[in-house]
């Protein structure tokens, strides 16, 4: 796909490591400008791999459940490339926590990371994109875990904020898809260091390999290729869908 969205100006939030990284930098290989936001600062865009790729990638140190930074995020793309045509709201997760005890706050904050946050990204970057003969896309990163029964009493305010955003992405596909298509990519087991290398002793990441039909873990990579396909003109006709990449089930 290189070239394909040479031009496209693209952010991705939590974009500084991990599958948010994967997806930057396969946007970046296609030819398009990107903007990465996490809450940590860096001097050089981690999307960037060498110097040409830094004049076409930005990074943003902003805390999405800040209405006033996800501004600043959509302010830099614009002002700084022009226009804004994809958005993928990566940025979202939760440490596990026996749900019977963790604290209202903690509940709270899940939810606002991963439901309130994505939905007011999307807001903003669809007042841009309307206005935009081309349009645009918008990708919410869900995950296995929004599946009844998916994610136990672990991971329950995650699983149904991220349920919710799997309805939010049917929703907002219904109200704007004459300008902006919406989809969704649900993550079954993604290789990653932050979400499976310090969690998981190599024995049990293999045994949750064997439970998966393709034999192994997503990877960054493989994530990333699918959000380039939702985003091309070979996806045009997608619109409010939920895609699973989980390599045929075994999430859990």
């Amino acid at each position: 796909m290189d070239g394909e969205h040479a031009g496209k100006v693209v952010i991705v939030t939590g974009g500084s490591q991990g599958v948010g990284l994967g997806i930057a930098r396969s946007f970046l290989d296609a030819g398009a400008s990107v903007v990465t936001c996490a809450r940590s600062e860096f001097e050089v865009a981690p999307a960037a791999r060498d110097e040409s790729e830094q004049a076409r990638a930005v990074h943003v140190a902003a805390d999405v459940r800040d209405d006033d930074q996800i501004d600043r995020v959509v302010r830099t793309a614009v002002e700084r490339f022009g226009r804004l045509d994809v958005l993928v709201n990566n940025a979202g997760g939760q440490p596990p926590a026996d749900t019977a005890t963790v604290s209202p706050r903690f509940i709270r904050a899940i939810v606002e990371l991963n439901l309130t946050a994505p939905m007011i990204f999307a807001q903003k970057a669809y007042q841009v994109m309307e206005a935009q003969e081309s349009g645009g896309s918008i990708i919410n990163i869900s995950s296995q875990a929004s599946m009844p029964g998916g994610s136990g009493g672990g991971l329950a305010p995650y699983g149904a904020a991220k349920a919710g955003l799997n309805h939010m992405t049917r929703s907002l596909a219904t109200a704007w898809g004459r300008t902006v298509r919406v989809n969704c990519v649900s993550l079954g087991w993604v290789r990653t260091e932050a979400m499976v290398d310090l969690l998981l002793p190599d024995d049990q990441g293999r045994t949750i390999e064997d439970k998966i039909p393709v034999g192994r873990m997503g990877t960054p990579d493989d994530i990333g290729g699918i959000c380039l396909f939702l985003a091309s003109d070979a996806a045009s006709y997608i619109n409010g869908a939920t895609l699973w990449a989980d390599g045929g089930g075994g999430f859990g």
